[in-house]
């Protein structure tokens, strides 16, 4: 086990698998979470908020663990709203990580496709800040819970 860090940071659950989203201020992480979850319910799969904006994580088991920080548990940003509360899971396992951001090379370098938080390694997918990716988030999460990626 590690000592849980916080980092700034998103997380859904879908079915049993947790999608970690990382990125800056502004860059669409609440905004593709909400996205995820409803498409995931849309085709009634399970689908659910852990985390927004802060995201404790530690090892557990060889396994890449996210909880939300408290006193946010349930609560997500939603532009031009503001904060609202929401269901939300207490824990997710990480089974994929996305980065958002503003400058992605064309091609991703094999290194690329893993990052390493808290000693575990999970597989990555980087992707632009602010564009609608759910569906290639899905898509990608499904690939790695499954090991066959169909975008």
């Amino acid at each position: 086990m590690s000592d849980p860090q916080t980092i700034h940071a998103g997380c859904v659950l879908i079915g049993e698998a947790g999608l970690l989203i990382r990125g800056a201020s502004g860059s669409g992480k609440s905004t593709l979470a909400r996205e995820v979850v409803s498409r995931a319910l849309q085709a009634r799969r399970f689908g659910r908020l852990v985390s927004d904006d802060r995201t404790r994580i530690a090892a557990r088991h060889g396994r890449l663990v996210a909880q939300p920080v408290e006193p946010l548990g349930g609560c997500i940003e939603v532009f031009g709203l503001g904060i609202i509360r929401q269901p939300h899971e207490p824990a997710a396992v990480i089974r994929l990580v996305i980065d958002l951001s503003e400058d992605l090379p064309r091609y991703p370098e094999e290194q690329d496709g893993h990052v390493v938080l808290c000693g575990v390694m999970v597989p990555r997918i980087r992707m632009q800040a602010g564009a609608v990716s759910a569906d290639i988030a899905l898509a990608c999460l499904s690939g790695v819970c499954d090991t066959v990626v169909t975008l």
